[in-house]
C-alpha cells in the first residue's frame, strides 16, 4: 500500500511539485499457506468474497484441488487463470492474456489479484497488475527457490523484450507476500539448483555466514529441497531455515533503501552485468540461475585477476558452483557477448559498468574501469581455468526444458499433441506455420521482422491459449484439434 504526500509551490516561471510516497508491504513465513488451519491468506479476501488467482499450470495441477478446498472452506469464490510462462513466453502477449482475465473477472481497483508461482509468473502477473488501471493490488505466493529468495524481495515486475531480460516493466509492490517453503517438496532438483545460484549471489557479496552454510550443506540442500523432503536430516532443515531467512533479510536490507533503483551501485546485481543478454542467446535459453552463475564465475575470475579476490577464495567460490551443478561457462559466452552485454548494461547503469564482484568473500566492490582488452584477456584465462572442472564448467540441466518454455503439462509435451492433432486434421503445413508464427514473434525484434510481434500474439494466444480454454488441457482429441486449428489460423492472421 502507498500513501503519497506532496506539495505544490509557485516558482518564477511556473510551479514546483515535491512528493513523497510511503511504500509498505509485509512478508509472512508460513508452512502450508493453503492448509485450512491457516486463515492468513483467506483473511485478505474476506472483504471481497472472491479470489482471482493467476498461477502456473504445473502448480495448479499439483495444488489446484487444495487451493479450491481452502477457499471453499472460507466461503470464497475462486476463479483461476492458468498460464504457462517460460522465458520465451514471458512476453507482452502473455501479459495481455492475464489482463483479459482481470477484465472478465471485473476486478475492483483495490481488490488484490492472487499470484501463485515462480519468479516468471510473479514478474509477469505483477506487471499486469501494475499496468491495469495503472495500479491494481496483488498478493504474492512464490513457489520456487528463485521466487521465494529473489523475486519475492524486489518490487520490480517485468516482461522480456527481444533478447533482453525484463526490458519492459515497472516498480509495483505487492500488499503481502506469503513465504511457504513447503512448496519445495515438489520442486524438481533442476529448479532447486537454479535458485541456489541466487543464494550464492547474495551471500558471496554480503553475508559470509550464509555462504559458509551453503558451502557446508550444498549437496544436501539440493537433494532435500532445502530440508523440506520427508527424509531431510533435522540439521539440514535447520541450516536451510537459517539460510533462507538470513538471505531474504539481507536482500531486503540492501533493496529497501533503493526500491526504485535510484542508486545504481547495487550489491545484488552481482552476476547481472552480462547475463541479461547472454541468458536468451542460446537457441534453448539458459535457466536464469545458470546464466547468472556464468556471469558470477567470470566476474570472480576478473576480481582474482585484479587481486581483489584471493586465489583460495576464488577457487572456493568456483568449487561451490561446480558442486551445485551450476554453470560457470558456456561456448556462446564469448568476446562478442561480452562486448554487446557491456554496451547494453552501460545504458541501463547510466554510462558506468558498476560490475559487482566479491572482495573478499562476504563483501563487495564495483568495477567501472574495464577496457575491452582486459575483459577479453580475463575471459581467455577463465576458459582455461574451466578445463579443470567437470564438463569444462558447463552445468547440469542448465537449459530451460519444455515446462520452462510453456509447452508441457507436468512433463507432458503438449507441443507434440498439437502436432498430432494438426496431422489428424491433415494440416501439418498449418501447424508449421503456427510454430513459425510463435518463433518469429519471439525473435521478431532481433530479426527485424515487423510482423513478428503480431504473429506471436495471434499464434500464441489463439493457439496455445485456445487449447488451454477449449480442451482444458485434458488431451481430448476434439479440443486438441480445435486448438491446433486455432493455432494455425492465428499464426496465418
Amino acid at each position: 500500500m502507498s500513501d503519497l504526500k506532496a506539495t505544490v509551490s509557485e516558482t518564477k516561471n511556473g510551479f514546483h511539485v515535491e512528493g513523497y510516497e510511503k511504500i509498505e508491504y509485509d512478508f509472512t513465513f508460513i508452512d502450508g499457506v493453503f492448509d485450512i488451519k491457516n486463515s492468513n491468506l483467506a483473511d485478505c479476501y474476506l472483504r471481497w468474497g472472491r479470489v482471482l488467482a493467476v498461477t502456473d499450470l504445473n502448480i495448479y495441477n499439483v495444488y489446484g484441488k487444495q487451493m479450491q478446498r481452502y477457499f471453499d472452506h472460507y466461503g470464497l469464490e475462486l476463479r483461476v487463470h492458468k498460464t504457462k510462462i517460460g522465458e520465451k513466453a514471458k512476453t507482452i502477449p502473455t501479459f495481455l492474456s492475464i489482463v483479459d482475465s482481470m477484465t472478465e473477472f471485473g476486478i475492483y481497483r483495490k481488490e488484490p489479484v492472487l499470484v501463485v508461482g515462480g519468479g516468471l509468473v510473479t514478474d509477469t502477473a505483477g506487471f499486469a497488475c501494475a499496468a491495469y488501471r495503472r495500479n491494481t493490488n496483488f498478493i504474492r505466493v512464490p513457489t520456487t527457490v528463485i521466487g521465494l529468495i529473489d523475486a519475492s524481495v524486489s518490487i520490480k515486475v517485468a516482461v522480456n523484450y527481444g533478447n533482453y531480460k525484463n526490458r519492459l516493466g515497472a516498480y509495483h509492490a505487492p500488499i503481502h507476500t506469503f513465504l511457504d517453503f513447503t512448496f519445495l517438496r515438489t520442486l524438481p532438483k533442476a529448479q532447486i539448483r537454479n535458485g541456489f545460484a541466487e543464494l550464492i549471489k547474495i551471500s558471496s557479496c554480503a553475508h559470509l555466514d550464509t555462504f559458509n552454510l551453503l558451502d557446508k550443506y550444498c549437496e544436501q540442500l539440493i537433494e532435500t529441497g532445502f530440508g523440506r523432503t520427508d527424509n531431510a536430516p533435522a540439521e539440514v532443515t535447520k541450516a536451510a531455515d537459517t539460510i533462507n531467512r538470513d538471505g531474504i533479510h539481507e536482500m531486503l536490507k540492501l533493496e529497501t533503501p533503493n526500491l526504485h533503483e535510484i542508486g545504481l551501485d547495487r550489491v545484488i546485481a552481482y552476476g547481472h552485468t552480462w547475463s541479461p543478454l547472454h541468458e536468451l542467446v542460446p537457441e534453448t535459453p539458459l535457466r536464469h540461475g545458470h546464466a547468472i552463475s556464468i556471469d558470477m564465475a567470470y566476474s570472480a575470475t576478473l576480481a582474482n585477476s585484479r587481486g581483489l579476490l584471493s586465489d583460495a577464495e576464488h577457487m572456493r567460490l568456483l568449487n561451490l558452483f561446480s558442486r551445485a551443478g551450476l554453470s560457470m561457462d558456456h561456448h556462446q559466452f564469448d568476446e562478442e557477448i561480452l562486448d554487446k552485454g557491456t554496451a547494453a548494461i552501460l545504458k541501463t547503469r547510466d554510462g558506468k559498468l558498476r560490475a559487482a564482484v566479491p572482495s573478499p568473500l562476504g563483501r563487495c566492490v564495483f568495477i567501472n574501469d574495464l577496457a575491452p582488452q582486459e575483459m577479453h584477456s580475463v575471459l581467455r584465462r577463465h576458459k582455461e581455468i574451466m578445463k579443470q572442472f567437470p564438463r569444462n564448467g558447463e552445468g547440469l540441466e542448465a537449459f530451460v526444458d519444455a515446462s520452462d518454455t510453456g509447452y508441457t503439462e507436468n512433463h507432458y509435451d503438449e507441443s507434440k499433441a498439437i502436432e498430432e492433432a494438426a496431422l489428424t486434421a491433415g494440416n501439418l503445413n498449418g501447424f508449421m506455420n503456427g510454430t513459425n508464427g510463435v518463433s518469429n514473434g519471439v525473435n521478431g525484434h532481433r530479426n527485424g521482422h515487423k510482423d513478428g510481434p503480431e504473429a506471436h500474439t495471434n499464434g500464441e494466444l489463439d493457439g496455445v491459449s485456445k487449447i488451454a480454454q477449449q480442451a482444458g488441457f485434458d488431451g481430448a482429441e476434439h479440443g486438441l484439434t480445435n486448438g491446433a486449428n486455432g493455432f494455425t489460423n492465428g499464426a496465418k492472421a
